[in-house]
């Protein structure tokens, strides 16, 4: 109990729990150890990635697990209130083939302007991916990663840049991204992510815990 903690010896609790509890107990104490965070800080990158349920070997297949791939990381992006500057791609095969089987690669692409566009950042991410495929090779996982952000606010403003065209972008996100909080992630998307009862190379979800508490066709049925 809270109890046991609080009352427990402090040298014992370090040496076989480790600093993190022994300051939990400190805190129970009186004793403040613990920074409060009120504001968490932003963050610094936002990653997107998946391990397939089978090899991927095609690159319309890589296309769109790419692109499912962007488009969270885009809502993410969206949901922290920020824009990125960078997006990387990268693959790899599985690191249990033979050698002359394993290959993995990344590629950077800077966007034109920071941007929380899904399909800017999708545009950019299929450059590198076009990059970096090579066929012949049968891959085991594949990300993104978005790098260089910040608000929008402190971005430094283009001359040329549309003013109307940027606020028609904001506004198809913010639908984009209400359809889906309403609907599910799956509701609506870009088309080359495909659709998600044809996706061969999604990651197998069979021992999954049930999604209780977000999902009503997973609710518990409890009958008396």
């Amino acid at each position: 109990t809270v109890a046991d903690l609080r009352a427990a010896p402090a040298g014992m609790l370090r040496k076989q729990f480790g600093v993190v509890v022994a300051r939990t107990q400190a805190e129970l104490r009186g004793e403040s150890c613990i920074e409060l965070e009120q504001v968490p800080p932003p963050k610094q990158q936002i990653q997107s990635s998946r391990s397939f349920g089978k090899p991927v070997e095609d690159l319309d297949s890589l296309r769109e697990a790419i692109t499912l791939y962007v488009s969270r990381a885009a809502a993410k992006l969206r949901k922290g209130g920020q824009v990125a500057g960078m997006i990387q791609v990268y693959l790899r095969t599985s690191p249990f083939v033979a050698p002359d089987k394993r290959y993995g690669r990344s590629s950077a692409v800077a966007l034109d302007g920071p941007s929380n566009d899904t399909r800017d950042l999708l545009q950019a991410s299929l450059r590198g991916l076009q990059e970096i495929y090579r066929p012949g090779f049968a891959y085991a996982k594949a990300g993104v990663l978005l790098s260089e952000l910040q608000f929008p606010k402190d971005r430094t403003l283009d001359l040329f840049a549309d003013a109307e065209e940027d606020a028609e972008k904001e506004t198809l996100m913010q639908t984009l991204d209400a359809i889906q909080h309403r609907f599910g992630k799956n509701a609506i998307g870009l088309g080359t992510a495909g659709i998600a009862k044809a996706r061969p190379w999604a990651m197998r979800q069979g021992n999954k815990s049930p999604s209780y508490t977000t999902c009503w066709e997973e609710l518990p049925v409890v009958r008396a």
